[in-house]
């Protein structure tokens, strides 16, 4: 197959109206197959694509048309990846992050935003986009006066449409719940999959850190939150099923490994874990590399993987394969299945970001909580 841009190329150089007409005709990058055609136009000393693909170099270089101010870069990647990146332009030896003006689809997150396409077979799942036919749930805020934090901790709670006080609901329970509503959709997912069957409704508590980078790893105070003070004000202002099948952890990033640390602290408690893209690092020998904030949760899996106990009773991890913590994420698995848990692992061509933990959330929920579809159809 010829890319788009050798064709235009054949013209040398391609006069000024011909590249007005490409670009009318072409959004940014052009997706062809696997080929991923990014295009610049405007004066620059140089231009780069800034990705977060670990593995690839993470600044490549755009390629100048002659004699014009276009500038492009072909970059191959497998079919169903997904990719956010920023451009680099440089001018008088000045960098200049942008987000790729001629691409409309955006990645946020609690740093700001990010350009992101895909290469064919790669589209947004339709239960992460609003459906006028699925209840809506609701969020109602919360507080709780925290004798391990010594502090009020607030949270909200996701109440599935038609709560009934004379039905038993499964709790889950959401580690940066507020990361989840609004970089993720968790809304709408939960909305979607309770409507369409995939999971039973669910009583679904957000809850956000105070210090998250000290809680979340192997933090005392932070497990008997959840298991000595959560879980009763949760079972107290809810009907819910007082039993570990009906009660998971959910976590991404930092988030899983506080979810892993709090069920082996309190094992038969959460006898359900979702963890995506876990910061499972660890070391065999020598010191890691990860920097001063992943000591203690080097400290805490090194611990982990030496007397893994039986935290729980079914885990759902899922990483992409273009994150740099896709080792420890794989290594974690054969640790987990030895203590008797049932294990299911996924990856995705995808990076470390809240998209790919959104197009997860289907299948980790419904393999933990399957919904009378599954129930019937599996």
């Amino acid at each position: 197959m010829k890319l788009a841009i050798h064709r235009l190329l054949a013209a040398s150089p391609p006069a000024s109206e011909a590249i007005d007409r490409f670009l009318d005709e072409h959004a940014s990058p052009i997706v062809e197959g696997t080929s991923l055609t990014f295009l610049y136009r405007g004066e620059a000393d140089a231009v780069h694509l800034r990705h977060f693909i670990y593995g690839l170099e993470t600044s490549q270089p755009f390629h100048r048309v002659e004699a014009t101010d276009l500038w492009y870069l072909v970059l191959e990647l497998p079919r169903e990846s997904t990719m956010q990146y920023k451009l680099d332009v440089i001018r008088g030896g000045e960098h200049d992050w942008i987000l790729d003006p001629r691409n409309p689809h955006l990645a946020h997150d609690p740093f700001g935003a990010n350009s992101v396409c895909s290469t064919d077979g790669r589209v947004r799942p339709p239960w992460t986009l609003p459906d006028p036919e699925a209840r809506a749930g609701r969020l109602v805020e919360h507080e709780l006066s925290s004798r391990a934090f010594k502090a009020t901790r607030r949270f909200r709670v996701y109440e599935p449409a038609r709560l009934r006080a004379r039905r038993l609901y499964p709790l889950l329970v959401v580690h940066d719940g507020s990361d989840y509503l609004r970089f993720s959709d968790l809304k709408t997912v939960l909305d979607n999959l309770i409507h369409r069957l995939e999971v039973p409704p669910l009583v679904v508590a957000l809850t956000d850190a105070g210090e998250r980078l000290d809680e979340y790893p192997d933090h005392p105070a932070h497990s008997s939150f959840l298991a000595e003070e959560l879980v009763p004000y949760m079972e107290e202002a809810y009907p819910l099923r007082a039993r570990p099948s009906a009660r998971a952890l959910m976590g991404a990033s930092f988030g899983g490994v506080a979810s892993l640390a709090a069920a082996w602290r309190r094992p038969g408690v959460f006898g359900r874990l979702l963890l995506q893209s876990g910061s499972f690092a660890f070391t065999d020998i020598g010191r890691h590399r990860r920097g001063p904030t992943f000591d203690p949760v080097v400290k805490f899996m090194n611990a982990f993987r030496e007397a893994p106990g039986r935290p729980s009773e079914k885990v759902f991890m899922s990483c992409g394969t273009y994150e740099s913590l896709i080792y420890e994420n794989r290594s974690l698995v054969p640790v987990l299945q030895s203590t008797g848990m049932e294990v299911r692992y996924v990856e995705a061509r995808d990076g470390h970001n809240w998209v790919n933990w959104r197009d997860r959330l289907r299948e980790g929920l419904s393999w933990l909580f399957p919904g009378p579809l599954w129930m019937v159809y599996e």
